[in-house]
């Protein structure tokens, strides 16, 4: 499901008007998903991806489809018992580093974990870890952040 939806979602962003057609307040629900299911009935797409894409446009909801896809893996990732990390660095890690950070973490939850890398050239050193709303900052910037309020409150 998940590849049908990304791939529809590709393929919006390559027909930028057909995006805005859909997304229109101007054209009435029953028109968009008119259009809507003629643009599906191309793609190969099963019946629930094409019942879930038909539901977002009928409820004005298709330009959250792109955010629905970056929640999708994490979300069926918890289904399955498996926790979720965004680990943000200035710098890539190394292969051994990632091994003994998804160790600990492992450790950590108790669980098996995935391990999403993105870069973050604001942290200056160190790492910002972060599970849904619980963030461990272990960077340099978090350093200089708790100090300056520990500053501020004397």
């Amino acid at each position: 499901m998940y590849a049908e939806l990304s791939e529809f979602d590709k393929f919006l962003y390559s027909h930028p008007k057909l995006k805005d057609t859909l997304q229109s307040p101007l054209l009435p629900t029953t028109k968009k998903t008119e259009i809507a299911a003629q643009i599906l009935e191309r793609f190969s797409v099963g019946d629930k991806s094409r019942r879930f894409l038909l539901l977002l446009v009928e409820n004005g909801r298709l330009m959250l489809l792109p955010e629905i896809l970056e929640f999708l893996p994490v979300f069926w990732n918890e289904e399955q018992g498996i926790s979720t990390f965004e680990v943000s660095s200035v710098i890539p890690l190394s292969p051994d580093q990632k091994k003994c950070l998804e160790e600990k973490l492992v450790l950590l939850e108790k669980r098996p974990v995935t391990l999403i890398y993105k870069m973050d050239q604001s942290l200056i050193g160190g790492l910002s870890i972060r599970k849904g709303n619980i963030v461990y900052d272990a960077s340099i910037q978090g350093d200089l952040e708790r100090l300056k309020q520990k500053i501020a409150e004397e």
